[in-house]
């Protein structure tokens, strides 16, 4: 993933629409702060603008209509941020200004009816092909997700998204409804839901402005069990995924009692994934905004100290601003739990070995830009004026 030369004086590039009108060049020379936070999961995306109005002549947008936002770098391309639903709209002064607060599009329809099913002996993948094709979508579903195998599971009473996205955190994955398909895809996962690699963004600590990483021992867990019956043989047993120090209680047990071996197997291995991620967090300030960047992308970065360095990260949430300072981004990272160790093949992921066990053995800106790197752009109102 590129990063703009840092020794060339660019500006930052945008284009913004509302109900399908390019309104670019109208707020051009008005807008003060433009902020973008892109989360993971069911977190919705949320965009900020704050406009000058201090001559009074901007009419407030409509409440409820649709904002397209483009991000970018002049002379570089923009880059596709999505579509936002206008919430909030804020006038106040003096002077005068003009808040907008708008979040993603939210997908409705059927599929967030509520509805009864019971799945038996078949695979996540079947599932989601089905609820996909149920409300005319196409199913986008990583093959790793796709192949495991269900024994049984009942959705009630609960729409078809809300139980698919209960069968993702499952799976230590994330489901999302985007432009006509229905994605699932590994959190920490080295390639998109159409098996496309996903490239690692290299980081240099000369970079980013500001850096805080933080790590904690306390209350972790080494390792987790899950219990599953054997209805042959009317026994409940166990399987451990991780490392169990003998002495140690740090072992995570799981509350719910699963009906396979496979589906127990699976959802202690998705929990340790969790647990392995949130050992430690990095967050980074960068002086440059990475308009590409966004959650998901594996990271690494070198510049730190031993252990961050050496480190695989995962991209959790991003902050995208364009204001006086210029335009930067702020990410916050969690240790990727399938990253290798990229000090030696930082080109390739794979899954950290596991460890199986049954209950017989518990075992700023370097370039000085202009006020938002917008001087000179002519520009008007939102509306008229």
């Amino acid at each position: 993933m590129s990063t703009p030369n840092t020794y060339r004086a660019v500006s930052p590039d945008y284009r913004i629409s509302i109900d399908g009108k390019d309104i670019t060049k109208r707020i051009d020379a008005r807008l003060m702060s433009l902020s973008l936070t892109e989360s993971r999961g069911n977190e919705s995306d949320e965009l900020s603008l704050t406009l000058d109005d201090a001559d009074g002549l901007m009419a407030l947008p409509p409440k409820g209509g649709t904002i397209t936002l483009q991000l970018g770098w002049e002379g570089e391309g923009l880059v596709d941020k999505g579509s936002f639903v206008i919430d909030e709209v804020e006038h106040q002064g003096a002077p005068d200004t003009i808040a907008v607060r708008a979040r993603a599009v939210p997908f409705a329809g059927p599929i967030k009816q509520r509805a009864e099913k019971s799945w038996h002996k078949t695979t996540l993948g079947q599932i989601a092909q089905t609820i996909a094709q149920r409300h005319k979508l196409v199913a986008k579903i990583d093959a790793a997700l796709a192949a495991r195998v269900i024994e049984h599971i009942d959705q009630t009473n609960e729409s078809d998204l809300h139980f698919l996205t209960r069968l993702a955190k499952k799976a230590d994955a994330v489901c999302s409804v985007k432009k006509g398909h229905l994605v699932m895809t590994p959190i920490g996962g080295a390639k998109t839901a159409s098996g496309q690699a996903l490239p690692t963004l290299r980081l240099t600590r000369q970079l980013g402005d500001q850096h805080h990483y933080q790590t904690a021992e306390r209350d972790s867990y080494t390792a987790v069990r899950a219990y599953w019956t054997d209805g042959k043989k009317a026994t409940r047993k166990a399987v451990v995924v991780g490392k169990v120090d003998k002495g140690l209680d740090k072992v995570k047990v799981l509350k719910d009692t699963y009906t396979a071996e496979a589906d127990a197997r699976a959802a202690a291995q998705a929990e340790m994934q969790r647990i392995t991620r949130g050992g430690a967090k990095l967050s980074l300030t960068l002086a440059l905004g990475q308009p590409a960047l966004a959650p998901q992308t594996p990271v690494r970065v070198s510049g730190f100290k031993a252990g961050i360095d050496d480190s695989g990260w995962l991209v959790m949430r991003v902050v995208h601003d364009i204001n006086d300072q210029g335009f930067t981004t702020k990410i916050e990272c969690e240790l990727n739990a399938l990253a290798g160790d990229l000090s030696e093949t930082p080109e390739e992921f794979g899954t950290a070995p596991v460890e199986d066990a049954d209950n017989n053995e518990e075992k700023k800106n370097p370039h000085g830009l202009g006020r938002c790197g917008l001087e000179g752009m002519a520009g008007g109102a939102m509306q008229g004026g």
